[in-house]
């Protein structure tokens, strides 16, 4: 029984060496895990995140009028980018100028596949400054990212890039702010303003003096539009400064818009711009709907009473061959009368010997020139040749 129970014991103390042993390798193992490569889906997104974009030419050089096939990968799946041909660049400094040194007209708008890569055929064309050239491609929306390709533009004009003006690098510090209010002529269509807020900081060895930015406005979908603000003044290295410039949008602008600030042909920051509409210019619109056809219906009118005939226009006649009333009987009597004591017409003498009738008799009272009244008839009226039998036998 005691040699039975001295190798069990022995087997449960090497089970608990290999359990401690087991234990501590584990413990040891675990600071590296997170340094083993991701696997699957994670791997691939990792891949995604790491890789810069790249642009691609089918040709270093070709004349104006012809076609180049443009080449792309690394950039964010189904994103909207925009190829143009630019002057006075080159991949290392960027576009100098922005898109006004780019032949813009004949740019081409592409969108990524799910894996992030493009091809895109683009005509050759001649930008409006010098060259060295190269083929932009870059983002519209969402995060900016940019690539260039070196492509020379045959018989272009050539010059030298201008000199960079020195160490100075400047970066934005702070959360960019746009401040301002609309007046009541924005309500009617005026142009949106603001003034874009920004504190900047020189990280280079150099002083920055007068340093041109570019304020970009982008509506929907499309590229910005860069327009060239200038600060008056100078930021030292190490030192940070508060800038403000003016944004202004077009006449009548309403919707969602993005603001951009680039210097030195980056970008340095990014603020949402809701304008409201002006409703002003839907009230008007409104209300010259409803005036100008009342305007134009009184018009016509005007000259349809004026045109059509003066007996038409004559009120209470409706025709000519309508016998006279006893209105207008009682009013021609009436306009007579009036008519006759007006001139001093001299009245008639009745004959001696005769009674005046007095429905016919002239009388200065205009009531009494009415009618005979209905209880008398010519017959029944008293009269002194014609003798009553009252008293007589």
């Amino acid at each position: 029984m005691t040699g039975q129970a001295v190798p069990a014991a022995l087997r449960s103390g090497h089970q608990r060496w290999a359990v401690a042993l087991f234990v501590a390798l584990l413990v040891a193992l675990l600071p590296a895990l997170p340094m083993l490569p991701a696997t699957g889906a994670e791997a691939a997104v990792t891949r995604a995140a790491e890789a810069k974009p790249v642009v691609t030419l089918s040709k270093q050089q070709a004349g104006k009028g012809g076609e180049i096939t443009v080449k792309g990968s690394g950039w964010r799946p189904k994103a909207l980018l925009m190829m143009l041909i630019c002057g006075r660049s080159a991949p290392d400094r960027g576009v100098i100028g922005g898109t006004n040194s780019c032949a813009n007209a004949e740019g081409r708008a592409v969108t990524t596949d799910a894996k992030g890569a493009f091809r895109k055929k683009m005509p050759v064309a001649e930008p409006p400054v010098p060259c060295p050239c190269v083929v932009h491609v870059a983002t519209v929306t969402g995060e900016q990212a940019a690539a260039d390709a070196v492509f020379v533009v045959a018989g272009h004009p050539i010059a030298p890039l201008p000199k960079e003006s020195g160490g100075g690098r400047l970066a934005v510090l702070a959360t960019t702010r746009l401040e301002g209010d609309s007046g009541i002529l924005t309500w009617f269509g005026a142009p949106p303003a603001r003034q874009l807020v920004f504190t900047v900081g020189n990280l280079g060895s150099a002083p920055v003096k007068d340093p041109v930015f570019e304020i970009g406005t982008a509506h929907g979908v499309f590229a910005p539009q860069w327009e060239e603000r200038q600060w008056r003044g100078t930021i030292g290295s190490g030192r940070k400064a508060q800038i403000e410039l003016p944004v202004e949008l077009t006449a009548g602008a309403h919707g969602d818009y993005q603001v951009s600030l680039r210097y030195g042909g980056k970008v340095l920051a990014e603020q949402p711009w809701g304008v409201g509409r002006p409703w002003g210019v839907t009230l008007f619109w409104i209300l010259l709907c409803l005036v100008v056809p009342a305007a134009v219906f009184r018009i016509g009118m005007a000259i349809v009473d004026k045109v059509r005939p003066r007996s038409s226009r004559a009120p209470g006649r409706a025709g000519r061959h309508r016998p006279p009333g006893p209105a207008d009987a009682t009013a021609k009597t009436a306009k007579t009368a009036k008519t006759a004591k007006t001139a001093k017409i001299p009245r008639r003498r009745r004959a001696p010997g005769r009674a005046a009738d007095p429905a016919t008799a002239p009388t200065d009272d205009p009531s009494s020139t009415t009618a005979a009244l209905p209880w008398f008839t010519p017959d029944s009226a008293p009269s002194e040749n014609r003798p009553t039998t009252k008293g007589h036998s």
